[in-house]
């Protein structure tokens, strides 16, 4: 189903200057990826404009741009110059006018996923999302052709984007939802109008912007409050405010847990160590038995979440438990590193919140056959007022688990060290360095064979760039 130019104008209620029997390729926000044929959106927001790009990507190929009605950019040089590989140039050049570029973009995806009627099913929470969201869509891709989210492309420009790839699908999609203030998923189910939801917490994150893990919890809420028949909610008892969704929602709802009671029961953990966990699910049917190669036990809520979802679609318990066991963890989300010197980097340096922190303190303790456990831990942002005994907190939780060494980096990281020093480790254990790249010289210097190193912070801290001064260090042995 691929829209003329005409038909997307009159969607977003535009005006279009230009052919409009031209049939778009794709859509795209993004200049320096464009593809030809695609419609280029140029959004305005808080440090960029679209507009200044507009003939950058009429240069490469775009179909049209999308601009908004005060502003009149360059369309740049002839279509000839730049013909797409097709030879179907004709829209090169053309300018769809509109009020606001983002609402329009939300708008024309929403008629998409109107038009085409496809199951959504959302996920949201503090933690674990996007690990449940692609969980969720390799269980389902046992049955279906399964839409997903890109990455963690959960917010008012990437969803949309999203939803307009959804006419190469049939079946059911599934999008991750984030948010950092109230209001923004239930805007984000205005656009998608999800079927079926996901939650799988409430931490304290983004404590920056809210009064209380209350009102994060209400924030999450609008995924449940927003969906569209035939209502269907997956919620996470072991979750106190998470469990409490249930209660004013007129749907079905679908319970999984693994300290709790619920239709969906972890039993019988088992911990491989770094080559994940295995687990038992407790159903109507019986017993089910599972092997998940991520790490550390927070990850089963996260599987038990994926599964409840296939199993109310019909997906068989074979292929269900064949999905999960070809998991393997999304990029700088407990990738396990291993280096030809005899030592492993676990890289969870994605990002990170007090419970996330304190759940991987507790893997790393548990981890057996290992001389010495470091953990690199980088500050917690957006935690407002309660960061630094949050952070506190963590650095307890590390002397408890019997770590070797902790180096703190940035910021109220150094609340870590203070927590693990009042817990009873010796100072000379704990190290403070000021950024990543300071940490990477220090863990370069330091570790050795046998050593397993934790990676985690907060995605500003960039403690990507500890490992990569690793592997310029040592030889890592990645396929």
């Amino acid at each position: 189903m691929n829209l003329s130019l005409e038909e997307i104008s009159q969607a977003v209620d535009g005006v279009l200057e230009g052919p409009g029997h031209v049939n778009v390729r794709g859509y795209s926000i993004d200049s320096r990826t464009i593809n030809a044929g695609e419609l280029f959106f140029a959004i305005k927001g808080p440090r960029f404009d679209g507009h200044e790009f507009v003939a950058q990507a009429l240069q490469k190929g775009a179909a049209a741009a999308v601009v908004e009605e005060e502003l009149r950019p360059s369309p740049g040089p002839p279509a000839a110059a730049s013909p797409s590989p097709s030879g179907r140039g004709q829209g090169e050049g053309s300018i769809i006018r509109v009020t606001s570029t983002l609402e329009a973009l939300q708008t024309l995806a929403l008629k998409v996923r109107r038009r085409l009627g496809m199951t959504i099913i959302g996920v949201t929470g503090s933690a674990g999302k996007t690990t449940t969201k692609e969980m969720t869509a390799a269980v389902l891709g046992k049955k279906f052709t399964v839409l997903r989210s890109a990455g963690n492309l959960n917010n008012e420009f990437g969803m949309p984007l999203c939803l307009l790839r959804a006419e190469r699908y049939q079946n059911i999609g599934v999008l991750e939802m984030g948010m950092s203030a109230k209001g923004e998923i239930r805007k984000l189910a205005l656009i998608a109008e999800p079927n079926e939801g996901v939650v799988t917490n409430v931490n304290p994150v983004h404590l920056e912007f809210f009064k209380s893990i209350d009102e994060i919890a209400e924030a999450k809420a609008e995924l449940i409050e927003g969906l569209h028949e035939p209502k269907v909610a997956y919620l996470n008892n072991d979750d106190p405010r998470v469990r409490a969704m249930a209660r004013n929602f007129a749907g079905k709802v679908i319970t999984y847990g693994v300290k709790s009671v619920a239709r969906f029961k972890v039993q019988q953990i088992q911990d491989l160590g770094i080559e994940g966990t295995a687990f038992t699910v407790q159903h109507g049917q019986g017993d089910a038995h599972f092997v998940l190669p991520l790490l550390g036990q927070h990850n089963v809520a996260n599987a038990i979440a994926a599964i409840a979802v296939g199993v109310t679609h019909e997906v068989p318990w074979e292929q269900i438990r064949e999905a999960i066991s070809q998991i393997k963890p999304e990029k700088m989300r407990g990738e396990v590193v291993k280096f030809r010197e005899g030592f492993v980097a676990i890289d969870d340096s994605y990002n990170s919140n007090p419970r996330a922190l304190s759940e991987m303190i507790r893997f790393l303790g548990r981890l057996q056959g290992y001389q010495r456990k470091i953990l690199v831990a980088g500050e917690m942002l957006e935690l407002g007022p309660e960061g630094p005994e949050l952070h506190r907190n963590c650095g307890r939780e590390a002397a408890r688990a019997g770590l070797e060494m902790i180096i703190g980096v940035q910021g109220q990281a150094k609340e870590i060290l203070e927590g693990a020093l009042d817990s009873g480790m010796d100072r000379s254990r704990l190290k403070f360095v000021g950024d990543a790249l300071q940490a990477g010289d220090l863990l370069a210097r330091t570790v050795k064979e046998g050593d397993v190193v934790l990676i985690k912070a907060s995605r500003g801290v960039k403690l990507e760039q500890t490992l990569n001064t690793l592997r310029a260090a040592f030889a890592s042995m990645e396929p």
